[in-house]
């Protein structure tokens, strides 16, 4: 039997399920015999060792998860959540009652509101459950510890939990909800964890159960054959060996030179990101700076963290994108907090032209970096949409003292008019993400559209495609910075389409690299045409798989058909 899924990565994973315990159930609805201020203080009280918790937990694990939890225990100091306890405690209840209650009403708020803070609400529930298994005196929910590698199995994961896996323990994660945007595919993603997310008939699944989850092909196969079990391992240990490998610099089989390249969130992930192979940064997001600050950072603080990256990748490209606030990350001092649809909104260079100081301050402190390094800088404009913007931009960004400036291509109108585009800056990186987002009119943040955020769709392909030529035509450079580039089947097309460098998480380099080095530049092509002339995203992936095979077979032949006849 075969359960699908989102899968999260390109990894491969054999062992028997674990079952996360059910989260506790509802605190029964009854008068406390106690003061309605003790009721309080007790509320209070155990919040506040719920943040400390969370703050701590987010500080041993570092990168990406120590914003995402202190993101969560902010929750629980939320004076909205503090407000609607204060109330109920004044009625009688009791405090674990009124805590559940304070966050089960601002869950449903958050999942009323869909995208991005529709996804949040797991984030709530975590912390509640803590709250209140510490008011019970009951352990706090989490990880089970069988004592042996497992493959575990849950409802959905909290940041807290998730940020903290014993990697030598935790086989695999199979969830039942969540989507591809939820925090636990987010931090799968950053600490390579095997993930399928979003596994909806996993409920049956059973403690014992020996399973793979195969997240390259989204799919948690039961009681796997004997033959499914060998060629799994075959496929772990290939992994394996291929990350150990030395890396060396992406390209293709007949030598044509595909640079890898890294996103990161900040300048924590560059030493990692060198060590598995990356030839620079393809995207460096500047938000960490910004979305905790009640007002922009000023230029020498900007300039500080922005050194401190270039320092890391001497003599190297570092692509670094501007401010892109909008949409799931607003700012109050930079975008409109009454927009009804803030992603179709002042979003992006949108929200930055608006107030262009920010954006001349940023620009600024980027070139200052610049000039104290022998880094090869280039600097993107995020959400541009008419040729007029990047035209502004890349002026701008010029007259500040950036010697390269481009412009994300993540809205269709972007693609179509890329020649153009391309005409008046200086190179072009697509966003897959939001290409896909706006090319389907899926929210890629909304779990329940989870389905058409595919990039193998042909349309998303066929804008790449244009972007491709038009970078052929004028001679400029067009990156992938999305998410598309980390399926090593789907960097083979990306290149194929006129791609000419690659970045995504540092964990995928090992397994593109590889990719691509099975192919030629012909090939990628061959590859490209078939999967743009399928109907469907599932139609193009196994039209792309399966030509691939068939020219790894004729790869193979040749030479032994060569042999013969000498």
């Amino acid at each position: 039997m075969e359960f699908d899924g989102a899968g999260i990565g390109s990894g491969i994973a054999i062992g028997p399920v674990v079952r996360m315990a059910e989260p506790l159930p509802a605190p029964t609805d009854r008068q406390s015999h106690l003061p309605a201020e003790h009721e309080r203080e007790r509320a209070s009280a155990a919040l506040s060792v719920v943040a400390a918790e969370l703050q701590d937990r987010g500080a041993r694990a570092g990168g990406a998860a120590r914003e995402v939890l202190e993101a969560q225990a902010m929750f629980a100091e939320d004076p909205t959540i503090a407000e609607r306890i204060d109330a109920s405690t004044a009625t009688g209840k009791t405090a674990e009652r009124a805590v559940y209650e304070a966050f089960a009403s601002y869950r449903e708020i958050l999942s009323g509101l869909g995208g991005y803070m529709a996804e949040r609400a797991a984030d709530l529930d975590d912390v509640s459950q803590r709250a209140i298994a510490h008011l019970l005196k009951l352990p706090a929910p989490g990880v089970p510890n069988p004592g042996h590698p497992f493959v575990l199995v849950a409802r959905d994961l909290a940041p807290a939990d998730t940020a903290l896996l014993d990697l030598g323990q935790v086989l695999a994660v199979v969830t039942i909800e969540g989507g591809p945007t939820s925090h636990t595919a987010i931090l799968a993603r950053e600490k390579s964890i095997t993930a399928i997310v979003g596994t909806s008939g996993a409920g049956v699944l059973a403690d014992g159960d020996l399973v793979i989850v195969d997240a390259e092909n989204s799919v948690v196969v039961t009681e796997p054959t004997a033959a499914a079990v060998a060629a799994a391992e075959e496929r772990i240990a290939a992994r394996q060996a291929r990350a150990a490998a030395p890396a060396g610099p992406g390209r293709l089989a007949d030598g044509t030179p595909v640079p890898l390249l890294a996103n990161l969130g900040s300048a924590d992930g560059a030493i990692a990101a060198i060590g598995a192979g990356a030839e620079g940064v393809g995207l460096f997001r500047t938000e960490f700076l910004f979305l905790d600050a009640a007002t922009a950072p000023s230029v020498t603080m900007q300039q500080e963290q922005y050194t401190r990256l270039l320092g890391a990748f001497p003599g190297r490209k570092v692509v670094v994108r501007v401010l892109d606030a909008g949409a799931d990350k607003p700012l109050a001092f930079l975008t409109d907090a009454e927009e009804e649809n803030p992603a179709l909104g002042r979003r992006g260079l949108r929200a930055l032209r608006a107030k262009e100081t920010i954006l001349r301050e940023q620009l600024t402190a980027l070139a200052a970096a610049d000039a104290a390094s022998d880094t090869d800088l280039w600097v993107m404009a995020p959400m541009v949409s008419t040729v007029e913007e990047a035209r502004y931009f890349t002026a701008l960004a010029h007259e500040l003292g950036i010697r390269t400036a481009g412009v994300m291509v993540e809205v269709p109108s972007a693609a179509l008019l890329a020649d153009r585009m391309l005409s008046v800056t200086d190179f072009a990186s697509i966003g897959t993400n939001d290409l896909t987002q706006y090319t389907l009119a899926a929210d890629r943040l909304l779990g329940s559209v989870a389905g058409f955020q595919d990039p193998w769709n042909p349309a998303v392909l066929r804008l790449v495609s244009e972007v491709g030529a038009a970078g052929r035509s004028t001679g400029k450079p067009v990156g992938i910075c999305g998410e598309a580039a980390a399926d090593p089947l789907l960097a083979v097309v990306l290149v194929g389409l006129g791609a000419t460098s690659l970045s995504m998480s540092p964990s995928a380099l090992a397994d593109v690299r590889e990719s691509l080095a099975r192919f030629t530049l012909d090939d990628a092509k061959t590859l490209a045409e078939a999967a743009l002339a399928a109907e469907s995203a599932t139609e193009a992936h196994t039209a792309a798989k399966s030509l691939a095979a068939d020219l790894q077979r004729a790869r193979t032949a040749a030479p032994a058909t060569a042999s013969r006849e000498a």
